[in-house]
């Protein structure tokens, strides 16, 4: 990608994010599509979003694979890892080379597994506090180039802002809900994604696809279509894209 289809790219898709920041905007389909954007723009092999839930435990939020939701489930769970460390220390963990490193043994292992060469974390981070990391897994090795780190930074940012939103900042109970709110979003989701990968009979991905495309067409909530979905008012097949 040359640098102005790069910068044209970028700048259009900040500007549909901020676009989005609305007041009744979907907190659930901002972070997923801020994460595609991060594959597609950035050229890496797959991006997710980590948020810190009410005891400060950091949750899959968006992920743009189920091979790095794996990767990243299997981080959670050993509490171990790149994304730990970013959040933690609120600052950017680089790894370029997996393979090369001798840390977090368990996470790099599953990691290589996977097929990621290496991974770049990023704080969700608003003055000195951290909600979250954006993480960046590519299955080349190497680190990210100046223009994609400016990039990932931004696109961080803007996580950042949609999630804490401006009216939340006066009051920590309402960040504490809303956060609250996007981890119970993605449970429901994750619950719907099931439901329609068995009575589809498709892949997990492909449930997720056929999802978010309904509710796009119906310009409805994702996470309202999903809740529909687990309540089984709703159906979805082949046919429903």
């Amino acid at each position: 990608m040359n640098e102005t289809s790069f910068d044209s790219r970028l700048l259009n898709t900040l500007t549909i994010l901020a676009d989005t920041l609305v007041d009744d905007y979907d907190v659930v389909e901002l972070l997923q599509t801020l994460v595609d954007a991060c594959r597609d723009i950035l050229d890496i092999t797959a991006a997710g979003i980590l948020l810190a839930d009410e005891a400060g435990e950091l949750e899959l939020v968006a992920s743009t694979s189920e091979a790095s939701r794996l990767v990243e489930v299997m981080q959670l769970a050993a509490q171990a890892g790149p994304c730990i460390e970013c959040f933690r220390t609120g600052a950017p963990v680089t790894v370029p080379s997996l393979l090369s490193s001798s840390e977090w043994g368990a996470f790099r292992e599953e990691a290589l597994a996977q097929g990621f060469s290496s991974i770049h974390a990023l704080p969700l981070r608003l003055r000195e506090r951290t909600i979250g990391t954006l993480n960046l897994m590519d299955a080349r090795e190497g680190p990210l180039p100046e223009r994609s780190v400016v990039a990932a930074r931004a696109f961080a940012d803007v996580a950042t802002i949609g999630i804490l939103h401006e009216r939340s900042l006066r009051e920590s109970e309402v960040l504490a809900q809303q956060l609250q709110l996007a981890l119970g979003s993605r449970v429901v989701i994750e619950q719907a994604k099931g439901v329609v990968s068995f009575t589809a009979d498709i892949p997990i991905e492909d449930a997720f696809d056929l999802i978010r495309s309904y509710a796009r067409r119906h310009q409805l909530p994702l996470s309202q279509v999903a809740a529909s979905i687990v309540r089984r008012e709703l159906r979805l097949d082949g046919e429903s894209r």
